[in-house]
């Protein structure tokens, strides 16, 4: 049984400790992530032949496939990251304090991968500049593509600010117990800090906390990103009302998975059972369950009314996608893990940490296939079959493959990094933890914490 409280110490000791382990991953997400450039420097030498998204029509192929797919999932992993943190802040939900900034992290991790997959599938960078800025006055009013990637900006820096402002208040106390040669990261991060800001920043980040929660649904993965298909009425898969929840229920599935397997990992790693407590994961489970109940209902709303006397072209998009089995894997790796979400809640005895990793791989793998058959099927699949007498076929090529390697590698190097430099947990974290509110306290008799069965 855990009973003791959490310190400015043990938020400190990924900052101030290394391990064998942490230079292995270390190498090994950096592997990824060189494999994956390497790919994509082949790709900008010899053009995006080389991947096949070039063949659509008599090709017989897609245009957008993993890339996009992987692009959507990393955006719904960012968005509904900061969701969840602004939440713990708006609601008062200071059960998953311990999390919040983990989930800031994904956010700014996951959109960094995002922004990065907008690059590569423009073929050459500088189309960013040619394409996009220097016809920003015009293709703002026209094209959701452009939407998209002012909302990301937006979203981004919105995050940015949000956790800069945060991390003022930790570094200052605990600035005598970080490291030396970070300084000038952390003077450019305190810059003008006194402690009669501590109210007004409180403050700010409430109101960026409510602008989050506002955009989210309404510009982000619950508006912009699923009008990029929603609108087009020649792609019937795609061209639909329900595109906006469903897409906003998939982000939040995916960004708990991911909390929860990022926690998972702070956790075993640096001995934290008494800050990321069971109660935290159990929690986490069954926001998990519920927003997996929610998705899946949407999909069922599509699939009847895609089904059940729909147009001709519509039927048969739909039927494709509902009879692949890559979204029958989909829709059964997500029912199940509701089936564990629902019977733990019956049957207590049957949670445990390790399966509640699990299932969050489990929800996170399916999300992303689900979203590339989701992009895949609604090429394959347009208004007007012209070429029908050779269907197409997708399958990712091994550059598209290493970029989804490339990219997972290119997050977890962001949090092994982060971690080094700022505390990925709260101070306010910890002084609720403890009952302490106070600043440099040391640690009190009494426990805010539930004791704690260790597995």
């Amino acid at each position: 049984m855990s009973t003791k409280s959490p310190t400015e110490a043990d938020i400190l000791r990924p900052v101030n400790n290394v391990s064998k382990q942490y230079f292995i991953l270390f190498g090994l997400c950096t592997l990824a992530f060189g494999a994956f450039l390497v790919g994509w420097m082949y790709q900008l030498a010899e053009g995006m032949a080389v991947t096949g998204l070039s063949d659509w029509g008599s090709g017989g192929g897609v245009t957008w496939g993993l890339y996009i797919g992987a692009f959507i999932w990393w955006v719904g992993i960012a968005h509904g990251g900061i969701i969840l943190s602004a939440a713990v802040r708006l609601l008062g939900m200071d059960r998953y304090m311990p999390v919040a900034r983990l989930a800031e992290l994904l956010t700014i991790a996951g959109l960094s991968a995002a922004g990065f997959y907008i690059l590569v599938h423009m073929g050459r960078p500088d189309r960013m500049v040619t394409s996009v800025l220097g016809h920003y006055h015009i293709t703002v009013n026209n094209s959701p593509l452009v939407w998209d990637v002012t909302v990301i900006t937006a979203y981004f820096v919105l995050t940015a600010t949000y956790l800069a402002l945060t991390l003022r208040y930790d570094i200052t106390r605990l600035r005598d117990d970080l490291p030396g040669y970070f300084s000038p990261v952390y003077d450019v991060l305190t810059l003008g800090y006194t402690e009669d800001e501590d109210e007004v920043v409180e403050r700010m980040v409430w109101w960026l906390a409510l602008a989050i929660i506002i955009m989210a649904p309404l510009l982000l993965h619950g508006g912009v990103i699923p009008w990029l298909f929603a609108v087009l009425p020649g792609m019937p898969a795609w061209f639909s009302a329900v595109q906006g929840p469903q897409f906003l229920t998939i982000a939040l599935t995916s960004a708990i998975s991911g909390v929860i397997i990022v926690a998972y990992a702070f956790r075993r790693a640096y001995d934290w059972d008494h800050i990321m407590t069971d109660d935290v994961f159990r929690g986490l489970l069954l926001w998990l369950g519920f927003f997996c109940l929610l998705f899946l209902w949407l999909q069922l709303q599509q699939n009847v009314v895609g089904l059940f006397a729909a147009p001709v072209s519509t039927a048969v998009a739909q039927e494709a996608t509902i009879t692949h089995p890559i979204y029958i894997t989909a829709m059964v790796l997500v029912f199940a893990t509701l089936v564990y979400i629902f019977a733990q809640t019956i049957r207590p005895s049957l949670f445990t940490k390790g399966r509640a990793l699990v299932a969050s791989f489990a929800v996170l793998f399916a999300t992303l296939i689900e979203k590339l058959i989701f992009v895949v099927e609604g090429f394959l699949h347009p208004e007007f079959e012209i070429y029908a007498a050779t269907p197409g076929a997708y399958f990712p090529s091994a550059i598209e493959l290493l970029s989804l390697l490339g990219t997972i590698g290119m997050v977890t190097l962001i949090f092994l990094v982060v971690s080094k430099v700022v505390p990925v947990v709260e101070l306010h974290a910890v002084e609720h933890l403890r009952g302490d509110h106070g600043h440099g306290h040391e640690e009190t008799d009494e426990t805010a914490t539930e004791p704690e069965v260790k597995a």
